[in-house]
Protein backbone atom coordinates (compact mmCIF):
# COMPACT_ATOMS: atom_id res chain seq x y z
CA UNK A 1 0.00 0.00 0.00
CA UNK A 2 1.27 3.43 -1.04
CA UNK A 3 2.04 5.90 1.84
CA UNK A 4 2.48 6.06 5.48
CA UNK A 5 1.69 7.27 8.80
CA UNK A 6 0.85 10.91 8.74
CA UNK A 7 2.91 10.85 12.05
CA UNK A 8 5.95 9.73 10.55
CA UNK A 9 9.05 11.73 10.38
CA UNK A 10 10.21 13.18 7.20
CA UNK A 11 13.03 10.90 5.44
CA UNK A 12 16.37 12.50 4.89
CA UNK A 13 16.81 13.83 1.43
CA UNK A 14 18.84 12.24 -0.96
CA UNK A 15 17.58 13.40 -4.46
CA UNK A 16 16.85 17.73 -4.73
CA UNK A 17 14.86 16.72 -8.14
CA UNK A 18 12.65 13.87 -8.94
CA UNK A 19 11.25 13.64 -12.53
CA UNK A 20 8.28 11.53 -12.89
CA UNK A 21 7.15 10.79 -16.69
CA UNK A 22 5.89 8.89 -19.30
CA UNK A 23 9.36 6.93 -20.95
CA UNK A 24 7.44 6.25 -24.62
CA UNK A 25 6.15 9.72 -24.88
CA UNK A 26 9.15 11.74 -23.46
CA UNK A 27 11.88 9.79 -22.12
CA UNK A 28 14.62 10.30 -24.87
CA UNK A 29 13.62 13.84 -25.65
CA UNK A 30 12.26 16.35 -23.16
CA UNK A 31 12.91 14.52 -20.36
CA UNK A 32 16.16 13.31 -20.95
CA UNK A 33 17.31 17.21 -22.05
CA UNK A 34 16.01 18.41 -18.87
CA UNK A 35 17.34 15.98 -16.56
CA UNK A 36 20.71 16.71 -18.55
CA UNK A 37 20.64 20.54 -17.84
CA UNK A 38 19.73 19.78 -13.92
CA UNK A 39 22.42 17.76 -13.77
CA UNK A 40 25.00 20.30 -15.03
CA UNK A 41 23.81 22.11 -12.34
CA UNK A 42 24.59 20.12 -9.77
CA UNK A 43 21.02 19.42 -8.54
CA UNK A 44 20.79 15.42 -7.38
CA UNK A 45 18.03 14.41 -9.81
CA UNK A 46 16.38 11.29 -9.90
CA UNK A 47 15.37 9.79 -13.10
CA UNK A 48 14.29 6.47 -13.57
CA UNK A 49 15.64 5.07 -16.65
CA UNK A 50 14.32 1.47 -16.59
CA UNK A 51 12.95 0.41 -20.45
CA UNK A 52 10.61 -2.23 -18.48
CA UNK A 53 8.56 -1.91 -15.55
CA UNK A 54 6.25 -3.94 -13.09
CA UNK A 55 2.65 -3.80 -12.27
CA UNK A 56 3.33 -1.46 -9.60
CA UNK A 57 6.00 0.87 -8.75
CA UNK A 58 8.97 -0.87 -6.66
CA UNK A 59 9.65 -0.29 -2.90
CA UNK A 60 13.02 1.15 -3.86
CA UNK A 61 11.25 3.85 -6.15
CA UNK A 62 8.60 4.58 -3.55
CA UNK A 63 11.95 5.55 -1.52
CA UNK A 64 13.43 7.71 -4.34
CA UNK A 65 10.35 9.91 -4.08
CA UNK A 66 10.53 10.44 -0.72
CA UNK A 67 14.20 11.01 -0.38
CA UNK A 68 13.46 13.64 -2.79
CA UNK A 69 12.86 17.82 -2.21
CA UNK A 70 11.34 18.81 -5.23
CA UNK A 71 9.33 16.58 -7.79
CA UNK A 72 8.61 17.65 -12.18
CA UNK A 73 5.63 15.79 -13.02
CA UNK A 74 5.89 15.53 -16.63
CA UNK A 75 2.22 15.31 -17.97
CA UNK A 76 1.59 13.94 -21.39
CA UNK A 77 -0.20 12.19 -23.92
CA UNK A 78 -0.56 8.83 -22.73
CA UNK A 79 0.36 8.74 -19.07
CA UNK A 80 -3.48 8.11 -17.52
CA UNK A 81 -3.25 4.92 -19.41
CA UNK A 82 0.09 3.41 -17.15
CA UNK A 83 -0.63 2.52 -14.29
CA UNK A 84 2.84 3.04 -13.40
CA UNK A 85 2.01 6.42 -13.57
CA UNK A 86 -0.93 6.94 -12.21
CA UNK A 87 0.62 5.32 -8.90
CA UNK A 88 3.80 7.59 -8.65
CA UNK A 89 1.89 10.72 -8.94
CA UNK A 90 -0.04 9.52 -6.31
CA UNK A 91 2.69 8.55 -4.11
CA UNK A 92 4.04 12.15 -5.11
CA UNK A 93 0.98 13.65 -3.93
CA UNK A 94 1.30 11.52 -0.88
CA UNK A 95 4.21 13.57 0.19
CA UNK A 96 3.28 16.55 -0.92
CA UNK A 97 0.56 16.51 1.61
CA UNK A 98 2.51 14.99 4.46
CA UNK A 99 6.01 16.72 4.31
CA UNK A 100 4.94 19.63 2.81
CA UNK A 101 6.86 19.27 -0.59
CA UNK A 102 7.09 21.13 -3.80
CA UNK A 103 5.57 19.71 -7.10
CA UNK A 104 6.19 21.47 -10.12
CA UNK A 105 3.64 19.98 -13.09
CA UNK A 106 4.75 20.74 -16.40
CA UNK A 107 2.11 20.02 -19.71
CA UNK A 108 4.13 18.54 -22.34
CA UNK A 109 2.56 18.93 -25.83
CA UNK A 110 -1.31 18.87 -23.63
CA UNK A 111 -3.85 21.70 -23.02
CA UNK A 112 -3.61 22.20 -19.22
CA UNK A 113 -7.61 22.56 -19.07
CA UNK A 114 -7.80 19.36 -20.73
CA UNK A 115 -5.93 17.73 -17.80
CA UNK A 116 -7.63 19.20 -14.95
CA UNK A 117 -10.89 18.83 -16.63
CA UNK A 118 -10.01 14.98 -17.47
CA UNK A 119 -11.04 15.21 -21.04
CA UNK A 120 -11.85 12.28 -23.25
CA UNK A 121 -7.97 11.39 -23.92
CA UNK A 122 -7.83 11.28 -20.07
CA UNK A 123 -11.51 9.45 -19.08
CA UNK A 124 -10.99 6.42 -21.67
CA UNK A 125 -8.03 5.03 -19.47
CA UNK A 126 -9.40 5.80 -16.32
CA UNK A 127 -12.33 3.72 -17.59
CA UNK A 128 -10.29 0.35 -18.60
CA UNK A 129 -8.94 0.73 -15.52
CA UNK A 130 -12.24 1.04 -13.46
CA UNK A 131 -12.27 -2.91 -14.39
CA UNK A 132 -9.35 -3.79 -13.07
CA UNK A 133 -8.18 -1.30 -10.17
CA UNK A 134 -11.74 -0.42 -8.87
CA UNK A 135 -9.86 0.17 -5.57
CA UNK A 136 -6.88 2.26 -6.93
CA UNK A 137 -8.73 4.28 -9.92
CA UNK A 138 -10.56 7.10 -7.61
CA UNK A 139 -7.25 7.67 -5.51
CA UNK A 140 -5.82 8.24 -8.76
CA UNK A 141 -8.41 10.45 -10.72
CA UNK A 142 -7.81 12.75 -7.45
CA UNK A 143 -3.92 12.96 -7.20
CA UNK A 144 -4.83 13.66 -11.09
CA UNK A 145 -6.62 16.63 -10.58
CA UNK A 146 -4.64 17.86 -7.62
CA UNK A 147 -1.42 18.04 -9.66
CA UNK A 148 -2.97 19.49 -13.00
CA UNK A 149 -4.33 22.59 -10.54
CA UNK A 150 -1.01 23.06 -9.34
CA UNK A 151 0.52 26.21 -11.09
CA UNK A 152 3.09 25.14 -13.84
CA UNK A 153 4.53 25.15 -16.89
CA UNK A 154 2.97 24.45 -20.26
CA UNK A 155 5.08 23.74 -23.04
CA UNK A 156 3.42 25.02 -26.16
CA UNK A 157 4.41 28.78 -25.13
CA UNK A 158 8.06 27.60 -25.44
CA UNK A 159 9.66 27.85 -28.94
CA UNK A 160 12.37 26.31 -28.74
CA UNK A 161 12.31 23.76 -26.30
CA UNK A 162 15.34 24.60 -24.90
CA UNK A 163 14.27 27.70 -23.40
CA UNK A 164 11.23 25.93 -21.41
CA UNK A 165 13.98 23.59 -19.87
CA UNK A 166 16.57 26.42 -18.83
CA UNK A 167 13.22 28.03 -17.45
CA UNK A 168 12.35 25.14 -15.39
CA UNK A 169 16.11 24.58 -14.28
CA UNK A 170 16.33 27.94 -13.39
CA UNK A 171 12.98 27.77 -11.23
CA UNK A 172 13.97 25.00 -9.79
CA UNK A 173 17.49 26.38 -8.70
CA UNK A 174 15.80 29.21 -7.10
CA UNK A 175 13.03 27.06 -5.60
CA UNK A 176 16.33 25.31 -3.85
CA UNK A 177 18.03 28.34 -2.47
CA UNK A 178 15.32 29.83 -1.21
CA UNK A 179 14.39 26.80 0.89
CA UNK A 180 15.03 27.27 4.68
CA UNK A 181 18.20 24.71 5.69
CA UNK A 182 15.99 23.30 8.79
CA UNK A 183 12.88 22.67 6.23
CA UNK A 184 15.78 20.43 4.15
CA UNK A 185 15.10 16.83 5.63
CA UNK A 186 13.69 17.85 8.75
CA UNK A 187 17.21 18.14 10.19
CA UNK A 188 16.66 20.75 12.97
CA UNK A 189 20.09 22.52 14.42
CA UNK A 190 22.04 22.13 11.03
CA UNK A 191 23.23 25.42 10.69
CA UNK A 192 25.64 25.11 13.40
CA UNK A 193 27.77 22.31 11.61
CA UNK A 194 27.24 24.28 8.26
CA UNK A 195 28.72 27.42 9.98
CA UNK A 196 31.74 24.79 11.07
CA UNK A 197 32.25 23.24 7.89
CA UNK A 198 31.73 26.68 6.18
CA UNK A 199 35.03 28.10 8.43
CA UNK A 200 37.08 25.62 7.53
CA UNK A 201 37.09 26.06 3.45
CA UNK A 202 37.37 29.58 4.42
CA UNK A 203 40.27 29.35 6.06
CA UNK A 204 43.69 31.61 5.80
CA UNK A 205 46.29 28.98 5.62
CA UNK A 206 45.46 27.08 2.36
CA UNK A 207 44.90 28.33 -1.51
CA UNK A 208 42.41 25.13 -1.41
CA UNK A 209 41.16 22.34 0.72
CA UNK A 210 39.56 19.07 0.82
CA UNK A 211 37.09 18.81 4.00
CA UNK A 212 35.29 15.24 4.52
CA UNK A 213 32.31 15.22 6.33
CA UNK A 214 32.05 11.77 8.55
CA UNK A 215 29.32 10.36 10.58
CA UNK A 216 26.84 7.50 11.48
CA UNK A 217 23.93 7.04 8.03
CA UNK A 218 21.14 9.57 7.74
CA UNK A 219 22.29 12.38 10.38
CA UNK A 220 22.30 14.83 7.57
CA UNK A 221 26.31 14.58 5.47
CA UNK A 222 24.82 15.37 2.23
CA UNK A 223 22.63 17.92 3.18
CA UNK A 224 25.93 19.84 4.68
CA UNK A 225 27.25 19.34 1.38
CA UNK A 226 24.07 20.67 -0.88
CA UNK A 227 23.19 23.37 1.16
CA UNK A 228 27.47 24.29 1.32
CA UNK A 229 27.58 24.17 -2.62
CA UNK A 230 24.21 26.54 -3.14
CA UNK A 231 25.36 28.97 -0.88
CA UNK A 232 28.94 29.18 -2.37
CA UNK A 233 27.96 28.56 -6.01
CA UNK A 234 25.55 31.84 -6.02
Amino acid sequence: MLGSSSSSPPPAMKHDVFISFRGKDTRDGFTSHLCTALRKRHIETYMDDRLVRGEEISPALEKAIEESTIYVIVFSQGDASSRWCLDELTKIMDCKHRFGREVIPVFFMVDPAHVRQSDRKYEQPFEKHQQRYEDKVQGWRSALYQAANLSGWDSRAFRPESILVEEIVEDIWTKLNSQSINDNGGLVGIDKHIEQVESILHGDSADFRIVGIWGMRGIGKTTIAHALYRKLAT
